[in-house]
């Protein structure tokens, strides 16, 4: 199953519960789909930020994700019967709290990736907080049980 069909996101919004196992799977599908949309939020997404968001994925999950698989997740089609801030406040319970906490950090990677952040960034950034219900410590990067003693 490819990434960017974004089937664990789309059935807990139908209403299905998610197993544990799929927990990982949900994470990356949420991570990608967030990304996607924030790329694409000034309606051009740009190769730079198709690889950006590549480099970002592959670290915080290990996986390989095609441009077409992050092309197609930005699409604005797939969320016509919803924004993605309803997805995501559907599936932010369902997610685990360091999978939350990740998902701001690429975010706030994205937009710092070419050294100006926007307003309109800014307020993208915000309102995916806002869904994922993420914590101030979390949108810090703070999760507990993150340190390590040196």
């Amino acid at each position: 199953m490819a990434l960017a069909d974004l089937k664990n996101v789309l059935n807990i919004f139908g209403g299905s519960d998610i197993s544990e196992d799929k927990q990982n799977e949900l994470f990356k599908e949420v991570l990608l789909m967030t990304l996607a949309r924030a790329a694409d939020a000034d309606i051009n997404i740009q190769a730079i930020e198709v690889e950006r968001i590549q480099e970002i994925i592959k670290r915080h999950t290990g996986e390989d994700v095609s441009a077409a698989d992050v092309r197609v997740a930005a699409r604005a089609e797939l969320y016509a019967e919803a924004g993605l801030r309803k997805y995501l406040s559907k599936v932010q319970s369902k997610m685990k709290t360091e999978h939350r906490a990740e998902t701001i950090q690429a975010l706030a990677d994205i937009f710092r990736s070419d050294h100006v952040v926007s307003p309109l960034e800014i307020d993208f950034f915000d309102r995916v907080a806002e869904s994922l219900g993420a914590t101030p410590a979390q949108i810090a990067g703070l999760v507990a049980g993150d340190v390590e003693e040196s």
